[in-house]
């Protein structure tokens, strides 16, 4: 279910934080309108104010939009510019993920001083499975009231939790209790809450399925749980139909999986007028290969394989990717990879988007690292390392490639992928 939707809050007396949660072991935590949020906790003065996070460029887009600015209509996806003319008086602010990251770290531990089974689904929300926690902290709904409580009392932030038997239902619990609440679907009314959802809150119905089963009269949940099998079949496919009508039906039996592994890290700029000089593209290229070698090193990771985006002006996108003889986390490393792949593309073309990703992840402690006969004891990486030390104690922005001074976040518009 993506962030767009919303489902109804309240109304229904049936489902709320006092429900019967006796067969709902799951919780599903969504942090309100974190990133703003974020923002709002380092800057007091800005509490009640209508608060957007996300490039500020003319082609930057909204990463985050406290409650304040989403009565305006913004909403996180929305060109920056649309947000702008919905709600001029807002404050714009360019996202600090380092600082997100941090946050979230925080968060992660509550959850995991409560329970070993955290699944992580993104910076700001997660699944726990609370069914051996129940002994020392209570009930799952009472566990998700300390949850909630410690959340704001030690990181000042706000979260809300559904607490159901499934993942699926937990989730949409959570969105129909934003923001700052806690709801519960007791397992004997599991279909009860369903049913009268639009057929666009199951997983897996954007917008286009959502009007080809409109068409077919299924514009409910309960609609779709009733429809003939076959008719389903052959709107959507075998396997969508089979997964829509287990999700109508109430059936979720995925498990609670902890650590989710992240598969690759990266990094991308969305430029604010298309560029064709291939020195700025040169140094964005460097710029990001910069991020992503310290989001490596920050979660102790090395990867083999380094891949460069590139989107013409035109929006046609091009990917290439080389893979390395040993892995890597140092940024020259990355840039020399993704500079040579630039190089040998030659798009000709000006450019749009311009992005740097390492896959094919593994430890940095579990990977051997290749002896070069005659190589110096101390290279990259360790300048890198020390780099990284330093701006832990001074900043960012006091150190880095000689080539980018001066240059940092100045015109442009950086969107990296949520995890």
């Amino acid at each position: 279910m993506g962030r767009s939707q919303s489902l109804p809050r309240g109304g229904d007396p049936r489902f709320g934080p006092d429900g019967d949660d006796s067969g709902c072991p799951i919780l599903h935590v969504d942090m309100d309108a974190f990133f703003a949020s974020v923002e709002v906790r380092r800057r007091p003065e800005l509490r009640g104010r209508p608060v957007v996070v996300g490039g500020v460029g003319p082609r930057g887009v909204v990463s985050s939009a406290s409650y304040e600015a989403r009565r305006y209509g913004v909403r996180s996806a929305m060109p920056t510019m649309r947000a702008r003319a919905l709600c001029p008086h807002a404050v714009y602010l360019p996202p600090d993920f380092a600082q997100y990251t941090a946050a979230s770290r925080a968060v992660m531990q509550v959850f995991r001083d409560v329970t070993p089974l955290v699944e992580p689904l993104s910076l700001d929300e997660a699944f726990l499975d609370v069914a051996g926690a129940r002994r020392l902290f209570g009930s799952p709904a009472e566990i998700a009231r300390r949850i909630r409580a410690r959340v704001e009392r030690e990181q000042e932030l706000t979260c809300s939790v559904g607490v159901a038997p499934t993942k699926f239902v937990a989730k949409l619990g959570s969105t129909r209790a934003k923001p700052d609440g806690l709801l519960v679907v007791p397992a004997g009314r599991v279909l009860d809450f369903l049913h009268p959802l639009p057929v666009s809150a199951l997983w897996g119905v954007g917008e286009r399925s959502a009007e080809t089963l409109r068409r077919l009269g299924l514009t409910t949940v309960g609609d779709l749980a009733e429809a003939p099998f076959g008719m389903l079949r052959k709107a959507v496919g075998e396997a969508a139909a089979a997964h829509l009508h287990e999700l109508a039906c109430g059936r979720d039996p995925r498990r609670v999986t902890p650590e989710h592994a992240e598969k690759s890290i990266g990094a991308e700029v969305t430029f604010d007028a298309d560029v064709g000089d291939p020195l700025e593209i040169r140094r964005s290229l460097l710029a990001l290969a910069e991020k992503v070698g310290i989001r490596l090193r920050r979660a102790g990771q090395v990867g083999r394989t380094v891949s460069i985006k590139v989107r013409m002006a035109d929006f046609r996108t091009v990917n290439r990717s080389r893979t390395l003889g040993v892995p890597t986390d140092t940024a020259r490393e990355i840039f020399d990879t993704a500079w040579a792949l630039y190089t040998v593309l030659d798009p000709g073309d000006r450019i749009r988007l311009v992005g740097v990703r390492v896959e094919g992840l593994a430890p940095a402690g579990e990977t051997p690292q290749q002896l070069t006969l005659g190589a110096p004891e101390r290279g990259w990486r360790e300048a890198e390392a020390a780099a990284d030390a330093a701006a832990a104690r001074f900043g960012r922005s006091v150190i880095g490639p000689a080539s980018l001074l001066g240059r940092r976040d100045r015109g442009r518009n950086e969107n990296p992928p949520r995890p």
